[in-house]
C-alpha cells in the first residue's frame, strides 16, 4: 500500500426520522450535500446515525440508500459492528453485497472481551467477509480498549486498513505508527483533537462536526495536506466552539438540532435519546454563528 486506504473529513452521517420512521428522501439529499461540500468519504449507521435504534432491516436500507445517493463521488463506509460476532458478519456481508467500500466495526461492548478475544472477534469478521474494516476503538462507550499490541497484531491480517480513534489519547498516533506503518489508516473519531491528532501522525478524523460544517472541515483537511497552518489554525478555531457545543448532550441530539436548524431534517431521535434542552440549543446555536454557519 502506498498510503492509507481512507484520509481527510469523512462525515459519521446521521440518520434522519420522521414520525418513528426512516426519512429517506432527506437522507438521500443530506448525502448528495455532503459530497458537495467536499466530505472526502461517509459513514453510514455509526453511532451519530443512531445505529443502536436501528432494526437489522433498517440498517442495511440506511446503507444502501446512502451508497445510492454517493453515486460513487465519494467512498461509503459502513457501520456493521455488533457485540455479537455473528450479527457483525451478517451486517458486514450485507455491507459488501449493497457496494460498500470498507466496514467500520466498534470493538463490542457490554460483554467486555479480552484482548484475545477482541482479536478472534475482528480475525473471523475479516476470514469471514473479503471487504476492508476499520477498527472502530472507543471504550467510552464500549468498556473496553483495544491495545496497541492487539491492533498490531490485526494489522497483520490483509484486510485490516485502519482505526477510528475515539480513545482521545494523542500519543496514540504516534504508537499505533510506530508498530504498525505509515499506511495503517488512523482516523480520530474526536473533533475537538483532530489538529494535535494530526500532528502526532494521523491521517483524518470521522467527524460529527462534519454533519453540519463539511465544507470548513474538509478545508481544515485541505489546508494540513497543504501544510498551512495558518488557515489550519483559523479554522480550527472556527469550529472548536461547536465541536464542544455538539457535545453538551448525548450524541446524536445536539447535531441533529444543528442540522434541522440548516433546514436539513427534523431532530427527532428515538428513545432512549431525547431532544436537547433549551439551554444547550442557545449554545449550538451560538456556535454555529461563531462558525459561519448561521447569521
Amino acid at each position: 500500500m502506498s498510503g492509507p486506504m481512507f484520509s481527510g473529513s469523512i462525515t459519521a452521517l446521521i440518520t434522519p426520522f420522521r414520525d418513528g420512521q426512516l426519512d429517506e428522501d432527506a437522507f438521500q439529499r443530506f448525502v448528495e450535500w455532503q459530497v458537495e461540500e467536499g466530505t472526502d468519504a461517509l459513514v453510514s449507521c455509526g453511532t451519530t446515525g443512531e445505529s443502536p435504534t436501528l432494526s437489522h432491516e433498517e440498517d442495511m436500507r440506511v446503507t444502501a440508500l446512502c451508497i445510492e445517493a454517493a453515486k460513487g463521488k465519494a467512498p461509503v463506509i459502513a457501520g456493521t459492528g455488533s457485540n455479537s460476532t455473528e450479527e457483525a458478519i451478517m451486517l458486514t456481508r450485507h455491507a459488501k453485497q449493497a457496494g460498500a467500500d470498507a466496514a467500520l466495526i466498534v470493538t463490542p461492548y457490554y460483554n467486555k472481551p479480552t484482548q484475545e478475544g477482541l482479536y478472534q472477534h475482528y480475525r473471523a469478521i475479516h476470514d469471514a467477509v473479503e471487504i476492508p474494516i476499520l477498527i472502530y476503538n472507543i471504550p467510552g462507550r464500549s468498556i473496553v480498549d483495544m491495545s496497541v499490541e492487539t491492533m498490531a497484531r490485526l494489522a497483520e491480517l490483509p484486510n485490516i486498513v485502519g482505526v477510528k480513534d475515539s480513545t482521545a489519547d494523542l500519543t496514540r498516533p504516534a504508537r499505533t505508527r510506530a508498530a504498525i506503518g505509515k499506511d495503517f489508516a488512523q482516523l480520530s473519531g474526536e473533533d475537538g483533537t483532530v489538529v494535535p491528532f494530526l500532528a502526532q501522525g494521523g491521517h483524518g478524523c470521522i467527524s460529527v462536526t462534519a454533519n453540519v460544517a463539511p465544507r470548513l472541515c474538509a478545508e481544515l483537511h485541505d489546508a494540513w495536506k497543504e501544510r498551512d497552518f495558518d488557515k489550519v489554525s483559523e479554522l480550527n478555531d472556527r469550529l472548536m466552539p461547536l465541536h464542544q457545543a455538539l457535545f453538551i448532550e448525548s450524541n446524536p441530539a445536539p447535531v441533529k438540532f444543528a442540522a434541522k436548524l440548516l433546514g436539513h431534517c427534523d431532530d427527532e431521535l428515538r428513545l432512549p435519546m431525547v431532544r436537547i434542552q433549551p439551554a444547550t440549543q442557545e449554545k449550538v446555536r451560538s456556535a454555529m454563528v461563531h462558525a459561519g454557519l448561521l447569521n
